[in-house]
């Protein structure tokens, strides 16, 4: 089989694993699970060899773990194929979310953005936050590509001083957007698997997202005063203010109201609506725009670039997926509590605490914070633990947002490494203390707010 070929075949088995999902979700059909869970193992067993390091081992492990304990438990082959399927939600969304940030990319609005970043962020703090602010705004819709969009508005021109710090604003406020995105693999795991529709958790993720901006200002304000007191003196240039671009301004609050109508409004599964929202308010933007050349592209960028770029994150996520259904058979979830009752504070505290240092602890020696979100939501019922469905995503996604910024598989310090050329760990390193000041931050708020 030839190059060109086994990749047609692979992204033909990945777009179908979507296709039947989705038809899975409207139909209902029986006979669609075992093809569903049959694409799956397809996929795994071709996607399987790309991967290297300590993602092929992670896969490896999965997939005979999960194998054993289906086996061990007797499981029916109904079982088997369901716990394969698990995680097809994130695929689906890899697929189909990318499509937002399409209009972003419009040139009209990169130009306008870079005129707004020069001319309103002259300080050295207002640099720092309102990067912040705009890597979490643009994160939401563009994921990833958040990262090399926003640096090239940031590192334009020398930023003296500001090196180190405009990357770890680059970092959290990514992490910001895990918060909140309905577009992001955190958000459709974690509602997905509670049963939960996103605006239910959109309020206490938005308090969380605003209380990230605050911690991470008060970890690094030395530094930034430093900065401040080097500048002192300096001529800066003085240019007119620019407003933000109103178009951009209006496409961004105008995809996130409509999946937020579309919630209220058509009774479907959360993933649908995104896929149905992500190929049709794109498009429309860019017709009523005239820049369908801007969109042509997007979706060959999507196909040739993305796609072979998410494969590893594709194959890891299944595999995952299918462990959690074999750990879902077992008694794992029940026997929590019963472990939790020897410890002498009340179990949804001791729960919380372990569950974010549980997840903050593994990314810190590279384990990708879907692996364990994905158990504990699979298999913990959290009125056994004492906490509403609500506390327990809003501590998921909380704990996998401040684990981001300090795992050195994460693809931001991966990216950010190649930007800066300096190694992930140096640029991890620089949010161990936020990623600390988030963890508690996290727990009062749970405490307080929820």
């Amino acid at each position: 089989m030839t190059s060109a070929v086994k990749t047609a075949v692979e992204r033909t088995l990945v777009f179908s694993i979507a296709a039947v999902y989705i038809a899975l979700q409207v139909a209902q059909l029986e006979m669609l699970v075992f093809l569903l869970g049959g694409l799956v193992f397809s996929a795994i067993v071709l996607l399987l060899p790309k991967l290297k390091g300590m993602t092929l081992w992670l896969a490896i492990f999965f997939m005979t773990a999960g194998v054993v304990l289906l086996w061990l438990q007797k499981a029916n082959a109904r079982i088997w194929f369901e716990s394969a399927g698990i995680n097809v939600t994130i695929v689906t969304l890899f697929l189909f979310a990318p499509l937002f940030g399409i209009p972003v990319r419009i040139p009209e609005y990169v130009e306008a953005m870079k005129r707004f970043y020069e001319a309103n962020l002259r300080s050295k703090t207002a640099l720092f936050m309102g990067t912040q602010m705009l890597t979490q705004i643009m994160g939401v819709f563009i994921n990833v590509g958040s990262i090399p969009v926003v640096y090239q508005m940031v590192f334009v021109k020398p930023q003296p001083g500001m090196s180190r710090l405009l990357a770890n604003a680059l970092n959290r406020g990514f992490a910001g957007a895990i918060l909140w995105s309905p577009y992001f693999a955190a958000m459709t795991l974690v509602t997905s698997a509670l049963e939960l529709p996103w605006s239910s958790v959109l309020p206490y993720m938005l308090g969380l997202a605003i209380l990230s901006l605050g911690i991470s200002w008060a970890v690094d304000f030395r530094e930034l005063r430093q900065a401040e007191l080097n500048e002192f003196g300096q001529s800066v240039d003085k240019k007119e203010r620019s407003g933000f671009p109103l178009g951009l301004g209006m496409y961004l609050i105008g995809a996130i109201v409509v999946i937020l109508t579309m919630e209220h409004m058509i009774k479907l599964p959360m993933i649908l609506l995104i896929c149905i929202a992500a190929v049709s308010f794109p498009l429309f933007w860019c017709l009523i725009k005239g820049s369908m050349t801007v969109y042509r592209i997007g979706i060959k960028n999507l196909v040739t670039v993305t796609f072979p770029a998410l494969q590893k994150e594709i194959t890891l996520f299944l595999s995952a997926g299918f462990f959690s259904g074999s750990i879902g058979v077992t008694n794992f979830g029940s026997m929590v509590p019963s472990l939790l009752d020897f410890i002498p504070m009340p179990i949804s505290f001791t729960f919380t605490i372990l569950t974010v240092l549980l997840i903050a602890g593994t990314s810190l020696i590279g384990l990708h914070p879907i692996v364990p979100v994905t158990l504990l939501a699979g298999a913990i019922d959290p009125v056994s633990v004492q906490i509403s469905p609500i506390y327990f995503a809003v501590m998921l996604l909380g704990s996998w947002a401040l684990s981001n910024p300090i795992s050195p598989a994460s693809a931001v310090n991966n990216l950010l490494s190649g930007l800066l050329k300096k190694s992930v760990f140096e640029m991890a390193a620089p949010n161990y203390k936020f990623a600390g000041f988030m963890a508690l931050g996290l727990i009062i708020y749970l405490v307080v707010v929820m």
